[in-house]
C-alpha cells in the first residue's frame, strides 16, 4: 500500500477524522463531567462575605474521581485541538492565489482641444473706436450688436423632503 500513489494522503484524511471523531466523545464526556460535579459554594454571597466559608471559592475539598477526570478530559481536549489544528492546516498560499488581476486598461488617444471661454468674433470690427473689454456696446460702424453677457449663478441642490431641512430622516 505504500507503493499506491496518493497512499500518504489518504491515511493523513483517516488520521484527521479518527481523532476528530475522539475529539468530539471526548469534548462530550467533558461536558458530562463538569455538569455532574457539585458546586464549591462560589455564589455572589461567598463573594461579598454573606458565606460560612473563609475562602472566596468555598473549602478546599480532596481530589475526587470527578476532578481527575475533569484534568484529564481538559488535557485531552486541548491537546485534540492543537493536533488537529495541525493537521488540518493546509498547505499555505494567499487568499486571492488563483484569482486573476484585473484587465489591463484599454489605450485611449488624446481628447479634443476644449473651446475657449470666448469665441472669436464673426465680424471683425470696424476701423475706428474698438469697444472697451467687457463692454457690451457694438462697435461703432458695426452693423451686428455685440452678445450680452450670461450671468453665471451657483447651483443649488433641489429641495428635498417636506422643505422644513432639520430632522426630516
Amino acid at each position: 500500500m505504500a507503493g499506491r500513489p496518493g497512499a500518504g494522503i489518504y491515511l493523513v484524511v483517516m488520521l484527521y477524522y479518527i481523532i476528530l471523531t475522539l475529539y468530539v466523545l471526548v469534548s462530550m464526556l467533558l461536558l458530562v463531567v463538569v455538569l455532574l460535579q457539585q458546586g464549591k459554594g462560589g455564589d455572589i454571597a461567598a463573594a461579598f462575605g454573606g458565606s460560612s466559608s473563609q475562602t472566596a471559592f468555598g473549602a478546599r475539598a480532596g481530589a475526587t474521581v470527578l476532578t481527575r477526570a475533569t484534568w484529564i478530559l481538559g488535557s485531552l481536549f486541548l491537546l485534540g485541538a492543537f493536533t488537529l489544528a495541525v493537521i488540518g492546516r493546509s498547505g499555505g498560499g494567499s487568499v486571492v492565489s488563483g484569482v486573476a488581476g484585473p484587465p489591463p486598461a484599454p489605450a485611449t488617444a488624446a481628447p479634443p482641444p476644449m473651446p475657449t471661454s470666448t469665441p472669436p468674433p464673426a465680424v471683425p470690427p470696424a476701423t475706428g473706436t474698438a469697444p472697451a473689454a467687457g463692454s457690451t456696446a457694438p462697435a461703432a460702424g458695426s452693423s451686428t450688436p455685440a452678445p450680452a453677457p450670461v450671468e453665471k449663478k451657483p447651483a443649488t441642490p433641489p429641495a428635498s423632503g417636506s422643505g422644513s431641512g432639520a430632522g426630516s430622516f
